[in-house]
């Protein structure tokens, strides 16, 4: 048995994909200590990880920028840098671990794989559009954080503590800290889903494992399944990170499905709908147990997600998709080029759009082939079970014991 330190970024895209892999692991003997936010203390806790929390909050991705209460959280979580090392340092102190997996955009894995001297596992949320993303002159760091000379420099005086400190290069830029490489990489999809131009950015170390698939217990039990039962129905969800960058989407749904003979299930993560009226024949929750309703759903509409997309080619579940922001447009415009969605731009969609989308995904048997064929590759991906192996195998080459 080995011990394993997770780090992971609080965000439901890093987190959710690790879960399965997590409790594979634990199956198999491994001992993890991962480090997360409140957020997900219980889904780590269900997985069979021992549940540390970070003394900052790390969702550096959150749609929100700054307030008045005060920096956004690239910026604080920068600021912070030595002082969350030394904290995740003083919660392990005693523990010996043998490797560490982490999120490739952990802001400090770098620093942390040196003090630890121990191999690392990447877990890549994003592989669309990565390498137009990271590609030099492509972005400036300005156009990705807003305030960068700012940043920079709370950067530079951040890194030159840990130097100090710890006697550890860091990267030279803050770009650097949002592609932590591992000795080993998965990443979530299948070769075939992956588009030709993206599979250029990844080298041998990195393992395509499929869809981030896991069947845990939900959270939530009071959903009114019964409604479901021998009905038509549509399940509309836009994820937690976008889930209020176009609310104006909300009241296009409800145009477009009020007076369907359909049950609606509907996400609405954080969005106050209050001050609308919500057809009678739609179920709105800020969560729903997605992989529950996903086994009655006859359709589906997706801002494209990752964690969101797979568990819809997974389940064999038509869907339509309607990008919001991240490597949503490149998922999104993959599965369509091949074949198992029709993508819609939020920017200039119509209510009518939508409900003709959503019917023909529904009647058209082509979608559903084209969502087997690449279900299909995700099988063949192996899954956590694979990427168990792939770690044992690293565990076996770098001579670590258990």
């Amino acid at each position: 048995m080995s011990k394993v330190l997770f780090l992971s970024v609080p965000s439901h895209g890093n987190v959710n994909p690790t879960l399965g892999l997590v409790n594979e692991l634990v199956q198999q003997g491994e001992e993890i200590v991962y480090f997360s936010s409140d957020i997900f203390k219980e889904k780590i806790e269900q997985a069979g990880a021992t549940y540390k929390r970070y003394i900052e909050d790390l969702d550096i991705f959150k749609m929100e920028g700054s307030s008045e209460d005060g920096p956004d959280p690239i910026h604080r979580v920068i600021h912070s840098a030595d002082k969350i090392i030394a904290d995740i340092l003083q919660q392990t102190e005693g523990m010996q671990f043998d490797y560490m997996i982490h999120s490739a955009a952990f802001p400090f894995a770098c620093a942390l794989k040196q003090i630890l001297k121990v191999p690392t596992v990447g877990s890549l949320a994003i592989f669309a559009g990565l390498k137009d993303f990271f590609d030099e002159g492509n972005n400036t760091e300005e156009e990705v954080f807003p305030g960068m000379e700012e940043l920079s420099n709370s950067y530079k005086q951040a890194a030159e503590r840990i130097i100090q400190t710890y006697g550890v290069p860091m990267p030279d830029t803050v770009m650097g800290l949002l592609m932590n490489k591992g000795d080993l990489n998965f990443v979530y999809t299948s070769e075939y889903f992956i588009s030709p131009e993206d599979k250029a950015f990844f080298d041998d170390s990195y393992c395509f494992v499929g869809p981030p698939v896991y069947s845990r217990r939900d959270i939530q039990t009071d959903f009114p399944l019964e409604r479901l039962y021998g009905r038509k129905v549509i399940y509309i969800s836009l994820g937690t990170v976008f889930s209020n960058y176009k609310p104006e989407l909300y009241d296009l749904f409800f145009k477009a499905f009020e007076n369907m003979d359909a049950v609606i299930v509907m996400t609405a993560y954080n969005v106050d709908l209050s001050h609308k009226r919500i057809p009678d024949n739609f179920i709105v929750r800020n969560y729903v147990p997605q992989s529950l309703i996903l086994r009655y759903a006859d359709a589906a509409i997706t801002h494209a997600g990752m964690n969101s997309i797979s568990d819809l080619i997974y389940r064999n579940v038509p869907f339509v998709s309607i990008p919001l922001g991240a490597d949503q447009p490149e998922l999104a415009k993959r599965a369509a080029e091949l074949g198992a969605t029709i993508m819609l731009d939020a920017a200039t969609v119509t209510a009518e759009e939508i409900r003709e989308a959503t019917q023909a995904v529904m009647r058209d048997p082509i979608y559903l082939e084209h969502i087997q064929a690449i279900n299909e590759s995700f099988a063949e991906a192996g899954g956590y079970k694979r990427a168990a192996e792939e770690i044992f195998k690293m565990k076996q080459e770098k001579g670590i014991i258990s």
